[in-house]
């Protein structure tokens, strides 16, 4: 089992002047410590205009800084969106290639395609064709990565010419890819791809499973077809997190910021309506979070066996990984027997705070990690050695790197 952190840059209203250059700061130092500890990844998003949800916008910029606060923690992407309006592809091969050089070739390759209104129409992008855009994507970052030039692209959305895309990625072929799932059905997608499957789904780790199972005979599988040239066999869940040795005090410290990351993401993508500038999506989620899945008595039972969710009397809340280190070891060695290759703690949420953050991180480091981390190496040597045939056969199915036209040239400039 591995373990990462995951940033949305979470800023409740009311701000202050310098609300967002403390939350950034602060985020940094957390990181430091993470990577201190021994946590294995830092995953930072891309969002845009969900004010209070998320003020990261330019993750290559936030990991950049974090690759100079650090040495061996790995920087993810969770995620680049890929359709054509977000990013241009080539723009996106020329940033990742850049954080791969200066991290010394620790960037892991997160993709996604959004979903929110916010975003999908304030960038103009077609929901419909958003997953054939992602595909198309995908296999383009790809090959400007490896070809050399790259030799021009002529699909249903992206037309571009031949040019030498640099610079090249530390990493050989490339970073490893992996994408956002929501949904069984993405993390099946993920496994056809030879991806990463990076779940945001808050699921109990008998439901995983069945994701995980899914997950590993469809690779194993004809239908691999990678969409890189390098597989990455490994599947990540995402868990809210605080780690204190008093059950009630991780409670007091972490609950309320859970379940502000749960409320906002549903008020973005399922059930709100939000007016930009205006909207307080705190007010809304204190009045209105029980309606939602997100009952702060239920959660916060004591001396129970965690899981993603907590149940009474019909009711569910989330909880995940909120509690002492006792607790939290069993919830995750439940993950680990399952398959789950490394669990992401979302703890920079709702109004959590980063003394507790990072007194969390550490105690976690000091308690918990260890244990898995004695294991991990072999698990994932055991992992490779098994899969080795399937990931080779699914490469030879992939289409080879092309050539540039021969003789192709061009001007310093455009002929009258």
């Amino acid at each position: 089992m591995k373990f990462g952190i995951f940033y949305e840059h979470q800023l409740p209203r009311p701000w202050e002047e310098d609300s967002e250059h403390k939350l950034l700061k602060d985020a940094l130092d957390q990181i430091e410590l993470a990577d201190k500890v021994g946590f294995d990844h830092v995953w930072e998003v891309e969002h845009h205009f969900l004010e209070e949800y998320s003020h990261s916008s330019a993750p290559e910029v936030f990991l950049a800084a974090a690759s100079q606060r650090t040495t061996r923690i790995r920087l993810g992407h969770g995620i680049v969106q890929l359709p054509f309006n977000f990013n241009h592809t080539a723009r996106i091969a020329e940033r990742i290639a850049t954080l791969d050089l200066v991290s010394d070739g620790r960037v892991d390759f997160g993709t996604g395609e959004a979903s929110s209104e916010a975003e999908l129409g304030g960038f103009l992008v077609d929901r419909a064709t958003k997953r054939q855009q992602w595909n198309e994507a995908l296999d383009a970052v790809t090959r400007m990565f490896v070809e050399s030039p790259f030799a021009g692209y002529d699909g249903e959305f992206l037309h571009m010419p031949p040019r030498n895309v640099i610079p090249k990625p530390m990493q050989k072929p490339h970073p490893p890819l992996w994408v956002a799932c929501s949904r069984r059905d993405t993390i099946h997608l993920a496994a056809q791809k030879g991806i990463g499957a990076l779940s945001f789904s808050f699921i109990e780790p008998e439901e995983a499973r069945h994701w995980v199972n899914d997950y590993y005979d469809t690779l194993q599988s004809e239908e691999c077809v990678p969409g890189g040239f390098a597989v990455n066999p490994n599947l990540a869940v995402v868990v809210p997190f605080m780690c204190h040795r008093d059950e009630e005090t991780a409670i007091e410290r972490g609950l309320d910021g859970g379940h502000f990351f749960g409320y906002s993401l549903g008020h973005y993508y399922i059930f709100g309506t939000h007016q930009p500038g205006v909207t307080n999506v705190w007010e809304e989620f204190q009045k209105n979070r029980s309606l939602f899945g997100f009952d702060r008595s239920v959660a916060a039972q004591t001396g129970q066996t965690l899981g993603a969710q907590l149940f009474q009397q019909g009711l569910g809340s989330l909880r995940g990984a909120i509690g002492t280190p006792d607790q939290i070891r069993e919830l995750v060695r439940g993950y680990e027997e399952c398959g789950v290759d490394q669990i992401i703690f979302v703890s920079q949420s709702g109004r959590n705070r980063h003394e507790d953050i990072c007194e969390s991180i550490e105690l976690f480091g000091a308690e918990v990690l260890p244990e898995f981390a004695e294991r991990a190496e072999q698990h994932e040597k055991d992992k490779l050695e098994r899969l080795g045939p399937a990931m080779e056969a699914a490469l030879a199915r992939r289409s080879p790197p092309q050539q540039a036209p021969a003789g192709y040239t061009l001007p310093a400039a455009m002929q009258p």
